[in-house]
């Protein structure tokens, strides 16, 4: 299975407060030129807001994160969620998304925490929380021994640093809100959400030619 984070090397992690902000956001980020968000469970309105973005904006791939239990994972699923997040990994959560072929993107912090997702069947994961575990560097650690798995790096991910991961050969994405600030969202400024998206892109871009 081709997991999110193979074909989107940026993602968007917000924790939507209010739902009338989620449809200008998922606006915003497709006329952009990013098509994908993941939406944290991690306030009330969580639920609701990848809802309306799945029925309104259905060109952009939505999933869903901070998913800490069977629950959570399963009401995801329900309602359509196309990849789901863990900020870490338990065997439940493992062998339920393995049975289900949910595109599933587990949380390591540790070597430890690898070995127990590839004995799962999974490659891809989220490095979190990253710069407090050690960023670039212990990335490049983990390559030595773990050749065939690939991450996306969260945590203290930002503009100032994020073509540092992305240019390890082992981290295909990133995740973060630098490129959705809160404040922004609470302001209504989506252009300058925008260009914020925009600015990332073509750095991204740059970066590669």
């Amino acid at each position: 299975m081709i997991s999110i984070i193979d074909t989107h090397p940026i993602i968007p992690v917000v924790a939507l407060e209010k739902v009338e902000h989620a449809v200008p956001l998922a606006e915003s980020l497709l006329s952009s030129g990013i098509s994908v968000l993941e939406v944290t469970l991690r306030t009330d309105a969580a639920i609701e807001s990848i809802t309306k973005i799945i029925n309104s904006v259905p060109e952009l791939t939505v999933g869903s994160g901070t998913v800490c239990n069977e629950r959570q994972f399963k009401i995801s699923q329900d309602i359509g969620c196309k990849f789901i997040v863990s900020p870490g990994l338990t065997p439940s959560l493992l062998n339920l998304a393995r049975e289900s072929q949910q595109d599933y993107l587990p949380g390591i912090s540790s070597a430890s925490d690898i070995m127990l997702g590839l004995e799962y069947g999974f490659t891809r994961f989220k490095f979190f929380p990253a710069e407090s575990l050690g960023g670039v560097n212990t990335l490049k650690s983990l390559k030595g021994p773990f050749s065939n798995v690939k991450f996306c790096a969260t945590g203290g991910i930002g503009a100032n640093n994020f073509l540092n991961y992305l240019s390890l050969d082992n981290v295909s994405a990133v995740g973060g809100s630098w490129i959705t600030p809160p404040e922004l969202m609470d302001a209504n400024e989506w252009l300058q959400i925008e260009q914020l998206v925009r600015q990332a892109m073509s750095l991204k871009s740059a970066s590669v030619s």
